[in-house]
């Protein structure tokens, strides 16, 4: 644990570690609510409560009102969080037990439970996180909003929302994926002027991708380049009434910069295809006989959007698995996947990319969708082992892993992304940064990121409503 490396650093005394973090923490409040007054430190019985205390003796001395509150009538059961409260009361400290009024605040400290929490909070418990979210006031988190599983990023049962999470020393895993990000609000990260060298005795269990990975690793294009460099991509979908999906997943691929485009799908889907986008070269694929020689062109095939499962979708997938080039697999062809499951190591190294959401990996992992959002770092894992295969786990907080590398985790997207084609214009996006040259790992990580952030710049007009070719602009501007 980073916490008792750090304080051994500190010649073995461990509340110095929890003077700073309650001293941080009271930083960030004044900084942040520079107004408020009245504060409600609600406080658990471990050492998140112990920073509490710390926080609330610190804002009794600046002349605020405070009061800590306690779910029932037990005191702080760590020897750190006893020093603490000694501390906190030893300054005339008042201590209320709850039910209590809470909305006569101006801001609620949450310490009741720290990063080790894994299971529903008890009753007491949950109904003070209940009272919290109900009081309207805003929620200062400390480390972790309680009732959030702060390893994996589910929540077990009730949890507080927060408005900010302060966590420290180092960012929490669990705090960057699913369920938890709509409980985190803004994160911010408090060092505690613990060394670096105690940090990194540490490896980090993954890496987080923001949208300034994209200024650093998408360089512009050579002059004297021309549209081979920029590589040929295949696109095979688009069954009978799924033609928008590979008309979407075309498109994207162009916006991201594809050098050429070539769309395998139904005959009566060509002429809609032309006329949306005339750049793509379009094919009417009826039987196998016309994909080999596509297949043998392309630098990267893309399959699943709006492919259906029928004879005709089978017989593309398996030409399209039996090739040995690079390959993004989406939607149907994940389902068809998972039905005859293969690992896509040809000898030369892992080339295939899956894209799934939680619910086609749960089908692919043979469990329920529930138990993949439990921990979407482990189902991730699970993807590549099982598969050899880069995987892009979509959803809040997109996890993206491959075979020996550290997983990566998508700091971007918004909840207007939830709407059908969207992963279609993923499957593109990714397709076109592979035919450009990035390995598989770099080009599913950029391709998520890009797509997410062009998600957030296109919603800054409102969420509900957003369309996947509202992104259609914003991959363009940010590919550039």
């Amino acid at each position: 644990m980073i916490d008792a490396q750090a304080t051994q650093s500190l010649g073995g005394d461990a509340y110095v570690l929890m003077q700073r973090a309650g001293l941080a923490a009271w930083e960030l409040l004044q900084q942040r609510w520079p107004q408020a007054r009245r504060l409600v430190v609600a406080c658990g019985t471990g050492n998140n409560g112990g920073d509490g205390y710390v926080l609330a003796r610190l804002a009794q001395l600046a002349g605020r009102q405070v009061r800590v509150v306690h779910a029932e009538d037990r005191g702080p059961a760590s020897a750190l969080a006893q020093r603490a409260c000694t501390d906190y009361l030893a300054r005339g400290g008042q201590v209320a037990l709850f039910p209590c009024e809470l909305a006569d605040a101006d801001v609620i400290v949450d310490a009741l439970f720290g990063i080790g929490l894994n299971r529903p909070p008890e009753a007491s418990d949950a109904a003070l996180i209940e009272a919290i979210n109900r009081s309207g006031v805003p929620v200062l988190a400390l480390d972790v909003p309680s009732g959030v599983d702060a390893e994996h990023g589910s929540r077990p049962g009730v949890a507080v929302g927060a408005t900010v999470t302060l966590q420290f020393i180092v960012a929490h895993l669990g705090l960057h994926t699913g369920d938890a990000l709509e409980q985190v609000g803004e994160r911010v990260l408090a060092g505690l002027d613990v060394a670096e060298a105690t940090i990194q005795a540490s490896p980090p269990r993954a890496e987080s991708w923001s949208v300034e990975a994209l200024h650093a690793v998408l360089r512009p294009r050579r002059r004297n380049t021309h549209k081979g460099e920029s590589g040929r991509v295949l696109c095979i979908g688009g069954n009978e009434g799924s033609g928008g999906a590979i008309m979407l997943t075309a498109e994207a691929a162009l916006r991201t910069g594809a050098g050429l485009l070539v769309a395998a799908t139904r005959a009566r889907h060509v002429g809609p295809l032309l006329a949306r986008c005339p750049e793509v070269m379009a094919r009417a694929v009826e039987d196998g006989e016309v994909l080999p020689p596509l297949l043998r062109q392309a630098d990267v095939v893309a399959i699943g959007p709006g492919l259906g499962q029928d004879d005709w979708a089978r017989a593309l997938w398996q030409m399209a698995m039996d090739h040995a080039g690079a390959k993004v697999v989406d939607a149907d062809a994940l389902n068809l996947l998972a039905a005859a499951p293969r690992r896509f190591d040809d000898g030369n190294g892992t080339d295939a990319i899956l894209t799934p959401h939680p619910g086609e990996a749960a089908r692919l992992l043979g469990i329920p969708a529930a138990q993949v959002q439990r921990d979407r770092l482990a189902a991730a894992q699970m993807l590549v082992a099982r598969f050899d295969a880069v995987v892009v786990l979509k959803g809040a907080g997109t996890i993206v892993a491959a075979p020996g590398r550290r997983p990566r985790v998508i700091d971007a997207g918004n909840p207007g992304m939830a709407v059908g084609g969207m992963g279609d214009l993923l499957t593109g996006v990714i397709a076109a940064l592979r035919a450009q040259g990035h390995d598989a790992f770099d080009a599913a990580t950029l391709g998520a990121l890009l797509h997410a952030a062009a998600g957030d710049l296109a919603a800054r007009e409102g969420e509900r409503g957003l369309l996947p070719t509202d992104l259609l602009p914003w991959l363009r501007a940010l590919s550039n």
